[in-house]
């Protein structure tokens, strides 16, 4: 008997909508379970975006947007299989 564990499903496209309109805050993240990648962009957003007059919230917003364009364009069995089962937390 193998012991399989469950992963809940996700959808592409709430991700992919989160990740281009709200990126740089890392809600995409923490949509599909990735909550230490997500706290770094909301860091990273919101402190360090503090202290360097809004680059680095700038920087997080485009990796939201290159993520959530590359979400959007996997077919849903390529998105299910490397971000949801396999947990791939970056591009």
């Amino acid at each position: 008997m193998s012991e399989q564990t469950y992963a809940p499903h996700r959808s592409r496209v709430v991700a992919g909508l989160l990740a281009l309109f709200f990126g740089a805050l890392g809600l995409h993240k923490f949509y599909l379970g990735y909550f230490g990648a997500g706290l770094m962009m909301m860091g990273m957003s919101l402190v360090l975006g503090i202290l360097s007059f809004g680059i680095s919230a700038g920087a997080m917003a485009v990796i939201g947007i290159v993520e959530g364009v590359i979400y959007l364009t996997r077919t849903p069995e390529d998105f299910e299989m490397l971000y949801v089962r396999d947990r791939r937390e970056w591009f």
